[in-house]
């Protein structure tokens, strides 16, 4: 069914047609002609019209606003941080949904092991990953990226 006879029978237009048409037939032409009667539609059949509407499958070519924003926004950042207060920033940088390589390897083991800690949090309560790709070197994904295949374990397991 078309989009216009959806709307003509919601709005009862086809019957006003009719109508009109049978006032024209019957009226002589030097006669003003009557308007159509429009019929009112119950509540019970607006209901229907309405979950009808509901139910209508969406057109295949609507793209979604997020999907396209996730698209235009990814990027990878790559961040060697010297001082655990950075670690807020790489934070910031997973909650704007990009990837982030972390290298700690310009900064001592103890605050590297605080700043990992503070990542694996955040990634957590994002719905991110977080895997180690080499020594010292980290990849931090939130939950819109997904990253595939693996690094061996090759590297010694200081963190």
């Amino acid at each position: 069914m078309s989009m216009k006879n959806k709307i003509k029978n919601f709005f009862y237009l086809e019957e006003e047609e009719e109508a009109a048409a049978q006032v024209q037939a019957q009226s002589p032409v030097n006669l003003p002609k009557e308007q159509p009667v429009v019929k009112s539609r119950t509540k019970k059949e607006r209901k229907v019209v309405e979950v009808e509407a509901a139910t209508a499958q969406p057109p295949r070519n609507v793209v979604s606003l997020q999907a396209a924003n996730s698209l235009k926004n990814s990027k990878v950042v790559i961040i060697e941080p010297r001082v655990y207060a950075e670690a807020q920033d790489i934070a910031e940088h997973l909650k704007n949904k990009r990837a982030i390589i972390v290298n700690l390897q310009r900064i001592d083991r103890e605050s590297g092991i605080r700043i990992i800690d503070f990542l694996s949090g955040t990634v957590y309560a994002l719905g991110g990953d977080i895997q180690r790709i080499g020594t010292d070197i980290f990849l931090c994904t939130p939950e819109n990226v997904e990253v595939s295949g693996e690094i061996s374990n090759y590297f010694s397991e200081e963190y």
